[in-house]
Formats: structure tokens, sequence, C-alpha cells
């Protein structure tokens, strides 16, 4: 991932990947925006609960704190990624990126945000002391493109129900008891069944991705200062040992979570 610091302490990374299948494998989520275009091949994209079919042309936008992941198979595909604050977004264009969904699909934009992708990584490639700028206004463009072509925007189906209902499930009722067999039995299949769909449409196991979500929520409360104890906290966000809980989340962190709210302090 090629990253550019310009002056004022803003961030941008861009990187270009061609490679066959894979699925990401990090926890999924963070405090930037995410731009990501289909080149070529195809893929599965789970993205807050939802499932897509993403192909060719096809652009995912990705907020912060959006639980993400793809799941290429074994196709061969190219696509390029973008990560950038929020600055980059324009604010006469945001409230429309905003609304626009997770999946932009129109072919009439498509290569015309191609041809911009391009010419960003063209100035990575013969850096000099204007690039940061002109990547900043190909940037704008790119916002302002994408905005005018939201009404024209195709209707993206999701493709699982089954597993769109149970990610429902874990993201109302985190905080509680959830067990996959009750899950299961509320949908009227078997908890195998479940656990295999859930896993093949989304790149996680079913309580894999519940322990992410939540602590996705302990770490929001650990950044707000929140005022109760880590076992506190941990309690509330539907662990039942606190001890579990340090250790799920120095695992997904990298540190604990004394450490972690004394860092965001």
């Amino acid at each position: 991932m090629t990253e550019a610091v310009l002056a004022d302490g803003s961030i941008f990374r861009y990187n270009i990947k061609k490679t066959i299948g894979g699925t990401m494998h990090s926890h999924h989520y963070h405090d930037y925006f995410e731009i990501y275009y289909m080149e070529s091949g195809r893929c599965s994209y789970f993205i807050d609960g939802k499932c897509f079919e993403v192909g060719e042309g096809d652009i995912i936008l990705i907020p912060a704190g959006v639980i993400h992941r793809t799941n290429y198979g074994s196709e061969q595909h190219s696509r390029i990624l973008i990560e950038c604050s929020y600055d980059y977004i324009p604010h006469s264009v945001a409230s429309n990126i905003q609304e626009t969904g997770y999946l932009f699909r129109n072919p009439a934009v498509s290569e015309e945000v191609l041809a911009l992708l391009q010419g960003i990584e063209k100035e990575y490639k013969h850096h000099d002391e204007f690039s940061p700028e002109l990547i900043r206004a190909k940037m704008t463009e790119l916002f302002v493109r994408l905005a005018r072509g939201r009404s024209l925007v195709r209707d993206a189906l999701t493709n699982n129900p089954l597993v769109e209902r149970s990610a429902g499930v874990i993201k109302r009722n985190f905080n509680q008891d959830i067990k996959l067999s009750d899950v299961a039995r509320e949908n009227f299949v078997s908890p195998e069944h479940l656990s295999r769909v859930f896993k093949r449409d989304t790149g996680f196991g079913f309580n894999e991705y519940l322990t992410l979500v939540r602590l996705q929520h302990a770490e929001q409360m650990l950044k707000a200062k929140d005022k109760r104890s880590i076992s506190e906290i941990a309690f509330s966000c539907g662990f039942n040992d606190s001890n579990y809980f340090s250790d799920k989340f120095k695992r997904a962190y990298g540190t604990s979570p004394l450490k972690y709210r004394k860092e965001h302090k």
C-alpha cells in the first residue's frame, strides 16, 4: 500500500493488486473512507451484514467503522483500492456520497472513474512536490463524478437472506447471549447448514463475526472515555468473562483494553 502524507497531516493510500483468489484476513474495519474498484474478475463482498456479488467495473464505497470482508475464491482478479481521510470528500457532495450506498454500479461512470484512478497511479510513479495537490484535485473530481452518477446507479440485490437475517440478529443483539443453534432454529435450518453458509458467504465464522461486532462496540466505548471499568464494558458488550474479552481484544488490536484506553485519552 503506497502512502502520501500531506503537509496538513492528511493520509492517502493507494494500492493496485492483480492476483488469483484469496480472502481478506484482517478483522476488518477502519477509521477512514475506502474506495474499491473491481478492474477485472469477480468477488463476494460482505459489508455491514449484507452480501454483494461484485463484478468488473463495480465500485465499492465503505465509510469508516463498517465491518467488511472480500472473498475471491479461486477467481483471478485485478482491483484498485484507495483509503483516504474524510477531508478528501468535498463538502458539497458528502451527503450524496453517503446516500449512494455500498455498491456503486453505473457503467456510464465506471470508465471515467478508472481513468481518474490511473491518473492517480501515474502521480505516484512520477512523484514530485506537486503530486499531493494533484492527487487531491483528482479525488475531488472522482467524488463529484460519483455524486453526479448516483441517480443512475443500478439496483444492487443482495444474495443471501439467511446470512443477512443472521447477521442482523448479531448486529441488534450483540450484547445478549447469542448461540448459533438458536439462530438456526429460528430460521428452520440446521446449525451445520447455517455455519457452513455463513462462512462461505461472509468469510467469517458465525462466532468470529459475533466477537468482532462485540469488540468493535467495546473499542468505541474505550475511545469515548466511558467511565465504566474494563469488566463492565466487557459485560455490556456481551462478553461473560473479562479475561476472555481482554485476550480477544489484545489479539485484534495488539494491545490490552486498559492500554488502548490510555492511548486514546
